[in-house]
């Protein structure tokens, strides 16, 4: 009792007189004490004042889901010690919000009096000196007991705080266990300091874990034909790059994604990579295009400027369905695009996105054909944890909710089981979504682009597509035109082509005029196709190939595969055991992510294979195939 009231007399002294005896109160506290006067904090209130709740609260919750991930199994092992000592135990985000609070129930309602709750601010320019303030600003562990709060609202307490921080000394957020001061125990700072560093720990695991899973995920989803694409971890550092970036960025590998504009591209699109494990973002897979293209195009419509990442052409037939698409763009009903397939209907969808109040939203493309019709459900609506047997760990957000506040993009609708149609119409309708396996409801702002190469006013006759899902997609219709109709765009859709994927292609007029002469039933993605073949012929046999266009045949390519594959034994075995330098370039970053995880994982195979997240029978075969 004698020192606390030594230490009130010091607090009162020092309140009423700005004096302080520096060698009789700790040099943090004393730090703190005259930051708290400095900024004209209230010594008198110390109640919390700015309360986060709801959606805002929600938020700062979600920007810190990894570290609450990781902090709350920590703090739930010490439960039992924290109840039996009546305290209570805080996770704060680096701002100083209360994310996460929990303990004895008489604890939890003395802090509740002083607004001590989540959703607080409980900083040192809120509420004077305390444990979690004053260690995010002294970016070590602090304990602060009684009177050394500057406050006097907080004068009863006692409370111990640690800050976590990243692998690069980023603070994360801050650990904090407190109680009323008769229950202070002295092991408390030992037992915060060991859970901070835990939790650093677990960190620092995880954040190899993703970075291996998404050099892992790059490999699997990048494809060695796409024109320029990258991935860049959480860290906007380059972890893969196409083919095509490769041959114009040597260095490219740990490249900042602010410098690849100093290369010679900017950013087309970046789509999100989601950690399988964990649903979060692990980093950020990035379509480029060279600066030099100066995309998107713009496209005058009187007073404004519509933006269309495609090749417009000259033609009038497109033209007229870029000034339709236009006017669609800012009316935020459901659209539907008609089309051939091939025609560019997931890039008029986009234009439509990107030039709609939505534009700052997620864009989501779903292509209803490639789902398995078992799995739409799912794909569509998502899943909870424990949903079906193989439901993912955490389960999983649809693609309606992650379209929330953007454009969902149904690419072939006409292909969507009549079953799913009715789950569909009935979201469309009350704007509410709800996971396989879960009761709750989600509320639904999107607005849904439809397209379809069918004549879908024919399949509603026959009863294959609901009339009333019909007509709540059908609100604003958009036509797009075969190539055979907009001939005249050959050229400059080559030109656009060529440029967009670094390729030096002369064409003479002979070679235009048969391409001129083509029909195109394949549309433009039949014509990017015979490009990429043109590209590899001698120049000598393009018009024997161009003539010969209406009865190719990609039969003929795939039993050259066939004949390829059905080697002997001897061959394949030789091919499995293929030497480092021998390997594509994929292969050789698969084998360097596998030597990476044995080294993080000090030569075990099974860890490796966890931290890679694949089935350890997979990991031995490719250990097997690269001599590992």
């Amino acid at each position: 009792m004698f020192e606390e009231s030594v230490s009130l007399r010091m607090w009162k002294r020092f309140v009423h007189e700005g004096v302080i005896d520096s060698a009789r109160i700790n040099k943090r506290i004393s730090e703190s004490w005259h930051r708290c006067k400095r900024n004209s904090v209230n010594p008198y209130a110390g109640t919390g004042q700015v309360v986060l709740a709801g959606d805002a609260l929600a938020s700062k919750q979600e920007n810190s889901r990894l570290l609450l991930e990781l902090a709350l199994p920590q703090i739930n092992r010490l439960s039992p010690f924290i109840h039996d000592l009546g305290m209570i135990a805080l996770v704060i985000d680096p701002e100083g919000y209360v994310l996460s609070m929990q303990g004895e129930k008489h604890a939890l309602a003395d802090a509740h009096a002083i607004n001590f709750v989540e959703g607080v601010r409980w900083t040192e320019d809120e509420v004077g000196t305390n444990a979690i303030g004053t260690a995010i600003q002294a970016k070590e562990a602090i304990m602060i007991n009684g009177t050394e709060h500057y406050s006097v609202a907080s004068h009863r307490w006692s409370c111990f705080a640690a800050p976590i921080h990243d692998e690069k000394g980023a603070l994360l957020g801050v650990i904090d266990v407190s109680s009323r001061l008769e229950r202070s125990h002295p092991q408390t700072m030992a037992t915060v300091m060991t859970l901070a560093y835990s939790i650093e720990q677990a960190w620092i695991k995880q954040r190899q874990q993703d970075e291996l899973e998404l050099i892992h995920r790059s490999l699997l989803m990048a494809d060695e034909k796409d024109s320029f694409t990258v991935v860049c971890n959480r860290e906007q550092r380059m972890v893969y790059a196409s083919k095509r970036v490769r041959t114009q960025i040597v260095n490219w590998a740990g490249l900042a994604r602010q410098e690849v504009t100093e290369k010679g591209f900017l950013e087309a699109r970046q789509t999100p990579v989601f950690s399988i494990r964990h649903q979060g973002v692990i980093g950020w897979a990035i379509e480029l295009v060279p600066s030099s293209l100066q995309f998107p195009r713009a496209y005058a419509n009187g007073t404004s400027t519509f933006r269309y990442k495609g090749e417009a052409g000259t033609s009038k037939t497109f033209d007229s369905v870029l000034l339709e698409l236009s006017r669609i763009a800012p009316a935020d009903a459901n659209a539907v695009i008609f089309g051939e397939s091939g025609t560019g209907k997931e890039l008029a969808a986009q234009a439509i996105h990107d030039n709609s109040p939505r534009k700052d939203g997620p864009f989501v493309a779903v292509n209803c054909g490639a789902i398995p019709r078992e799995l739409m459900e799912s794909e569509l609506f998502g899943y909870v944890e424990g949903a079906f047997t193989g439901a993912r760990r955490r389960g999983y957000q649809g693609k309606l909710a992650q379209a929330n506040g953007g454009t969902l993009f149904l690419d072939e609708i006409g292909e969507i089981p009549l079953a799913m149609q009715v789950a569909l119409l009935r979201v469309l309708q009350e704007r509410k979504v709800t996971p396989i396996g879960s009761s709750e409801e989600q509320a639904l702002d999107i607005r849904v682009i439809a397209a379809t190469h069918r004549n879908l006013f024919q399949q509603v006759r026959e009863g294959t597509f609901r009339e009333d899902l019909f007509y709540r997609l059908h609100v604003l219709p958009v036509s797009l035109p075969p190539l055979r109709s907009r001939k005249e765009d050959i050229p400059l859709l080559i030109r656009h082509y060529c440029q967009k994927n670094g390729y030096q292609l002369s064409l003479s007029a002979d070679t235009l005029s048969d391409l001129m002469a083509y029909d195109w039933p394949g549309n433009i993605r039949e014509l990017y196709n015979v490009v990429e073949r043109m590209r590899v012929l001698p120049q000598e046999d393009w018009k024997r190939f161009l003539k010969g266009l209406p009865a190719y045949s990609w039969q003929n390519a795939r039993s050259t595969d066939s004949a390829v594959s059905v080697g002997d034994s001897s061959s394949i075995a030789e091919a499995s055991h293929t030497h480092r330098d021998d390997l594509s370039f994929r292969d050789q970053l698969e084998r360097k992510t596998i030597v990476q995880a044995l080294e993080k994982s000090g030569g075990s195979a099974s860890v490796a294979a966890e931290l890679l997240g694949i089935p350890r029978s997979t990991f031995y075969r490719k250990l097997k195939k690269y001599r590992l």
